[in-house]
């Protein structure tokens, strides 16, 4: 009887402690670890389908971006972003929404896969959650034109098929997941000046708020790229002037106004990292093109965050401050 009792307890104990030991290790995990684990995920995915783990990490990039933007789209569990809805993964008409079973989902028309072979198709498992969504993009081939397709029958709207594209890009440029540092736009040696200017008036063209931050500085100072990210516009713009926008990898697109002049090698479709020079301080723009000098120069940089029906404007003044704060520690490092 004792014995008994000695054993329920020490089950007991090991059912409670279990999850609390493996909720530890999840938030304990370093960002390292995450990109190494999640790398790994879509390379396994890739030997099973064929598809490339850009791709896969690229549509995964930006669900996680949608995740963010998306207030009633819960965040992620596990490494793997790719959302489904229970009725797109168990079927429409599956009384079970819950259902894991792969025949009867495939009955009710559900795209919920077994990634894993463990006979169970889980939305919430990293690998039936990637291997559904690549065999998805397997049915229209391997290509690039072939994965534009797939991503357009997917979400349906131009703007996230480009993004994501774009994603795909860069991560088969640079080879890696580990792309999360950024650069302040201008380099600390020049003298330039900045304050909180996001939603102030502005009146030219007509009412509207300034959707970002003005950098003073003189003529021609080097304007940089402040993460990593593909080149969506390059020329000119009313309001803007000769400017240059950038997706980064958080599906927020920055701007860059107001300049004199682009960089050489600067094109829509260049991929670009944190420092990298792509135009010079201008004051171009309010009319038509080449038109100089209306106000002082500066950059008008700004940050437009997208979820996957519209974009909209947000206040880029405290990443700036923080990036220029990495930017003298790092220099000081040296």
């Amino acid at each position: 009887m004792k014995q008994a009792i000695l054993i329920f307890v020490l089950l007991f104990s090991v059912l409670s402690v279990a999850p609390t030991t493996l909720g530890a290790e999840k938030e304990e995990m370093t960002a390292a670890e995450k990109y190494e684990k999640r790398l790994a995920l879509y390379k396994k995915t890739e030997t099973l389908t064929n598809v490339p783990w850009y791709y896969l990490a690229a549509a995964d990039t930006y669900e996680r971006g949608l995740r963010k933007a998306i207030r009633d789209r819960p965040t992620e569990e596990g490494l793997i972003s790719i959302f489904y809805a229970p009725s797109q993964w168990a079927g429409p008409l599956n009384p079970d929404l819950d259902d894991t079973n792969p025949l009867s989902i495939s009955m009710f028309d559900g795209v919920g896969l077994d990634g894993n072979g463990d006979g169970i198709a889980d939305r919430n498992d990293d690998e039936d959650v990637l291997y559904t969504f690549a065999r998805y993009l397997e049915k229209y081939g391997y290509d690039e034109e072939d994965f534009r397709i797939a991503l357009w029958e997917y979400y349906q709207r131009e703007k996230s098929v480009n993004i994501v594209h774009g994603h795909a890009k860069v991560y088969e440029k640079f080879g890696t997941l580990e792309l999360d540092e950024h650069a302040f736009p201008m380099p600390l040696n020049y003298n330039y000046s900045y304050n909180n200017t996001w939603g102030d008036r502005r009146g030219w063209g007509g009412r509207r708020i300034h959707e970002g931050t003005d950098i003073f500085a003189n003529y021609n100072v080097p304007i940089r790229a402040t993460a990593y990210g593909i080149v969506e516009i390059k020329g000119w713009n009313m309001y803007g002037g000769w400017r240059v926008g950038i997706r980064d990898l958080d599906n927020v697109y920055h701007y860059y106004a107001h300049l004199s002049g682009f960089e050489k090698g600067i094109e829509e479709g260049t991929i670009v990292a944190p420092g990298d020079v792509i135009g010079y301080c201008g004051s171009s723009g309010y009319g038509k093109p080449g038109t100089q000098g209306k106000f002082p120069p500066h950059l008008h940089y700004g940050m437009y965050r997208d979820n996957g029906r519209t974009e909209w404007s947000f206040d880029p003044y405290p990443s700036l401050k923080k990036w220029e704060r990495q930017a003298y520690q790092k220099r000081k490092k040296k």
